[in-house]
C-alpha cells in the first residue's frame, strides 16, 4: 500500500536503529527472565539448607542473592530507559514533525550543487566573493528562495572559529585539531596544550572575548570535530571549483 502524503518510509538507518533497540530490549528481557529463574532456584536451595541447619551456607547464598538482585535492578532500569526513549521520540515526532527540506545539511547539499552552476548561469556582474563567502546579489536568489534579497552559500559553518587562535592556521590545515568542550573553540593540539601548561593556574581561552578557563581534560578531539572540519574542507573545495574571481566590490560599469 503506498504511503500517505503526510508520511514517508523509514530510512534504512532508522530501521536499523529501531531493530537494534528491539534486539537490546529482547536480550535484556531474556536476562531478566533468567535472573528470576535463578532467584527462584536459590530460594528453594536456601530453604533446604536452612532445614539442614546450615546457616553459614544460607548466609553465603543470601549474599549471592543480593548481588544478583543488583544486576536485576540494572536490567529493569535499562528496559525502562529503552521504552522511555522510544516513547519520547514518538511523542516528539507527533508534536513537532521534522521537515527534512528545512534541515541545514540538506540546504548545504542544495547550495553546493547550486554554487557549481551559478557562475555559468549568471553574468559575472551579479556575483561577488569575499574570502569565505560567495554572495548572489539582490534579484538573483537561489531557486525556491525568491523572497530572499541575499543568498549566502554553504560556506556558513557551525564551527565557532575558522582558524586556530594561537597559530593562525585555518582549521582545514590543522594537523591535530582539538576542541574545548566548554566554550567549543578549536585549536591545534600541541600549541594549546603548551599554552594551558604555561598559563596555569587560570589559562583563559585565547579566543578574544572568551572568558572560559581551559582544562587539559576538557580540550579534546571529540567524535564530531573531524567530520565538521572535513565538511568545511569540502565546502571550500566546492567554492574554489567555481573559479569565480575574488573581489569585494562590483563595478557599476
Amino acid at each position: 500500500m503506498p504511503a500517505s502524503s503526510g508520511s514517508r518510509p523509514q530510512s534504512s538507518t532508522v530501521a536499523r536503529i529501531s531493530a537494534t533497540a528491539a534486539t537490546l530490549s529482547s536480550d535484556n528481557q531474556h536476562v531478566i527472565a533468567e535472573i528470576r529463574k535463578a532467584l527462584s532456584m536459590m530460594r528453594s536451595i536456601a530453604v533446604d539448607l536452612e532445614k539442614q541447619e546450615q546457616s553459614d551456607k544460607v548466609k553465603e547464598l543470601e549474599a549471592a542473592v543480593l548481588e544478583l538482585l543488583d544486576t536485576y535492578d540494572d536490567c529493569t532500569r535499562f528496559s525502562e530507559a529503552i521504552q522511555t526513549i522510544e516513547d519520547e521520540i514518538a511523542k516528539s515526532k507527533a508534536v513537532s514533525p521534522s521537515v527534512p527540506q528545512n534541515n541545514p545539511f540538506y540546504r548545504q547539499f542544495k547550495e553546493a550543487i547550486w554554487l557549481i552552476n551559478v557562475y555559468s548561469s549568471f553574468p559575472a556582474s551579479t556575483l561577488y566573493c569575499t574570502s569565505s563567502t560567495m554572495v548572489l546579489l539582490p534579484g538573483q536568489p537561489m531557486p525556491g528562495e525568491e523572497q530572499e534579497d541575499i543568498i549566502m552559500t554553504s560556506t556558513q559553518s557551525n564551527l565557532l572559529n575558522i582558524a586556530c587562535p594561537l597559530t593562525g592556521k585555518p582549521l582545514t590545515e590543522l594537523q591535530d585539531p582539538v576542541r574545548c568542550m566548554d566554550c567549543k573553540h578549536i585549536y591545534e593540539k600541541d600549541p594549546i596544550m603548551h599554552y594551558i601548561r604555561t598559563k596555569k593556574p587560570h589559562p583563559q581561552c585565547p579566543v578574544a572575548g572568551c572568558p572560559r578557563i581551559l582544562q587539559l581534560g576538557r580540550v579534546v578531539c571529540d567524535a564530531l570535530l573531524p567530520i565538521e572540519i572535513d565538511e568545511m574542507r569540502s565546502v571550500k573545495s566546492v567554492a574554489d571549483a567555481t573559479a569565480v574571481e575574488d573581489f569585494t566590490e562590483v563595478d557599476d560599469d
